[in-house]
């Protein structure tokens, strides 16, 4: 009984690639994202969602991978879903509690290209985050509605008292009510 040998071209073939192969390959032909916007306040150009878009799709595409980005319980998160496996990896940012739409659809459009930049360690220009870094952190009150899912999601082990305490300024109720 003959056999016969696959070459190593074959055996690639063969055999599908993992979600992490497919980012490596991704990743490879990425390159830089060309920057197309440019910051009013600090006159730095920046990559904005689109010009990331146009870049990392059709790349993704390519390489077997579909990019989400969802919003869920105030989590804009990133994902790319390998359309073979189900195989997935996230990057994920909570949005500050914003009651204005028009500055809400600012933030979640900048949670997207933060999320995606960060996902997949492209290069980019910190258009503002000196100024972040300068500014002192004031942390948003909280809700009842919001603090009673907060409190919810604890219950679960979904979400941690150190985590509500390091996001939110509580009021001394709230924090009576965290350690019942």
């Amino acid at each position: 009984m003959a056999t016969t040998r696959k070459t190593t071209d074959e055996v690639t073939q063969e055999q599908p690639k993992g979600l992490f192969h497919k980012l490596h390959s991704a990743k490879q032909h990425i390159g830089k994202v060309a920057k197309n916007a440019t910051n009013p306040h600090f006159k730095k150009s920046y990559a904005d969602i689109n010009a990331l878009l146009e870049t990392v799709e059709p790349v993704l595409w390519d390489n077997g991978l579909v990019l989400l980005q969802p919003i869920k319980d105030d989590v804009v998160m990133t994902q790319i879903v390998d359309i073979e496996t189900g195989e997935m990896v996230e990057s994920w940012m909570r949005l500050p509690l914003i009651t204005d739409p028009q500055k809400i659809l600012s933030a979640v459009t900048y949670f997207r290209r933060g999320t995606l930049q960060s996902l997949l360690s492209l290069q980019a220009i910190d258009d503002d985050g000196q100024t972040a870094a300068a500014a002192p952190k004031v942390k948003p009150a909280i809700t009842n509605d919001r603090f009673e899912k907060a409190l919810l999601a604890i219950s679960k082990n979904e979400f941690t008292v150190e985590q509500l305490q390091s996001t939110y300024l509580l009021t001394d109720l709230q924090l009576k009510a965290i350690q019942l």
